[in-house]
């Protein structure tokens, strides 16, 4: 998969995160709420750029520019 290309500054859409959902998914994987909640910003935000994970390749990129960005958070 080519990496997607955004041409100048143009409204891609909306990313809601649920607290909740964030909270539980945190939980289960055994990590801090705020690191999910970044970890389900960043996927959203790769989404609305033409990142997706239909294809087991795709998914490999994606996961790989997620981990990428998680990491200059911090965690």
């Amino acid at each position: 998969m080519k990496s997607p290309e955004v041409q100048g500054s143009q409204l891609l859409g909306d990313v809601i995160i649920s607290t909740e959902t964030a909270q539980s998914q945190a939980d289960i994987l055994n990590h801090s709420v705020e690191k999910e909640i970044i970890l389900l910003l960043i996927h959203g935000l790769l989404h609305l750029i033409g990142y997706d994970h239909k294809e087991e390749e795709d998914t490999k990129v994606m996961r790989q520019k997620e981990m990428e960005l998680l990491n200059s958070f911090d965690f």
